[in-house]
């Protein structure tokens, strides 16, 4: 069966159409499985076309002790008046303080507007060069030469998601869960402007009001602009307060504030950390 199968007429065929051929001419020597094991105990069966290898993406890992360390940006789809009617808000998170440091809404995703946003987010946060990653997914936007260059000449390290990997985002992909399942979000917007109004009122509660969960329930604004030490401090004395009053109310005796994360990463390392859920928002 090897020397048959080492035909110079068979030499490109499939065990599959070896035995085809050979049924048609009248003759039956072995079935297909058996061609197979013939030819794996005479290690002659592997993958002979070429197969298209993907790279080795490595997996980002990016730690923030304090805010404009790292900032997470992303691009959504919002739905205007018609089907197939779209517009793309722009938004970059602060992944530390949770704190919305920009965002823009336009007709379309383009390069050249994610790098005015991200230009203009920069100066307004006085961003020092060497100080600041931003991360964001694969998309043409975020792999553009014209965004890659900007972060370069800003002194901006770029750290990109791997392919088909969205817990690589995961702080982004949580903010905008947070927008789309607000109890006010609209199934589609009327216009680009009715959106662009929305966004405006949504994100100044979103940094100002809104308690997160991820940031000991204070709001985005308190931790940015570092006022949260301020806050705990009188979160204790009130719960010291009641405390003093109601004792037999605490069971596990006097209460403390909860504490504001020392660290936040995107994929700590397991070797120094346990996996994390992604953020709540």
């Amino acid at each position: 069966m090897l020397d048959v199968l080492h035909e110079e007429r068979f030499i490109d065929k499939t065990p599959a159409e070896i035995y085809a051929t050979l049924l048609d001419e009248g003759k039956y020597v072995c079935s297909i499985s058996t061609m197979y094991r013939i030819l794996r105990a005479n290690e002659e069966a592997r993958e002979r076309r070429r197969i298209a290898k993907h790279p080795n993406y490595k997996k980002p890992e990016l730690l923030a002790t304090g805010p404009n360390q790292v900032w997470s940006w992303d691009i959504t789809k919002i739905k205007g008046p018609q089907k197939w009617n779209h517009y793309h808000l722009y938004v970059i998170v602060d992944i530390y303080s949770r704190y919305v440091v920009g965002w823009m809404l336009a007709p379309r995703e383009n390069a050249k507007l994610a790098k005015q946003l991200i230009k203009e987010t920069c100066r307004k946060h006085r961003v020092d060069p060497l100080q600041l990653t931003i991360h964001s997914d694969r998309g043409s936007a975020m792999t553009s030469h014209t965004v890659a260059q900007l972060m370069a000449d800003l002194g901006v390290t770029k750290s990109l998601s791997r392919p088909h990997t969205s817990n690589d985002n995961p702080y982004s992909e949580s903010q905008f869960k947070t927008l789309k399942y607000c109890p006010t979000f609209p199934a589609r917007f009327g216009s680009i402007q009715d959106a662009r109004a929305f966004m405006y009122g949504f994100f100044e509660w979103y940094n100002n009001d809104h308690r997160h969960s991820g940031i000991a329930l204070m709001t985005p604004y308190t931790v940015h602009y570092g006022l949260s030490q301020d806050c705990i401090r009188v979160r204790a004395a009130v719960l010291s307060e009641a405390f003093k009053k109601n004792p037999e109310r605490f069971v596990k005796g006097l209460p403390c504030p909860q504490e504001l994360p020392d660290s936040v990463w995107i994929n700590p390392p397991s070797a120094r950390c346990p996996d994390r859920a992604e953020p709540a928002a």
